[in-house]
């Protein structure tokens, strides 16, 4: 199946109110629209630690570097980003380890 794609909500000066989370699926996994001005919202419902993955498309010499691991702990809400669409493409690859992390996308 395709990932799931986490809609991207524009802020603005005269603000904006996020909309509902993504629920996370970590069968499909996620992608987000990337033009290197978008931030990952992430937040961990649940009782243990789990990991977001963020996939690099661009090569070095030849070679792929490894994606970004990033560990989130049990009940915590962390922001990520901007991720530069040259070393995470255009479309910004995501994978998380539980469906108790929720995501959401904002572009500054």
């Amino acid at each position: 199946m395709p990932r799931v794609a986490v809609p991207v909500t524009q802020i603005t000066r005269a603000g904006v109110t996020l909309p509902a989370a993504t629920a996370g699926d970590s069968t499909n996994n996620h992608s987000v629209q990337n033009d290197g001005r978008v931030a990952l919202i992430a937040n961990n419902t649940g009782a243990s630690s789990r990991t977001l993955t963020f996939h690099t498309t661009s090569t070095v010499d030849g070679l792929t570097p490894p994606a970004r691991q990033e560990t989130l702990d049990a009940g915590a809400e962390q922001y990520f980003g901007p991720f530069d669409p040259t070393v995470y493409g255009t479309t910004l690859q995501v994978d998380v380890t539980s469906s108790e992390v929720t995501l959401r996308a904002i572009r500054l």
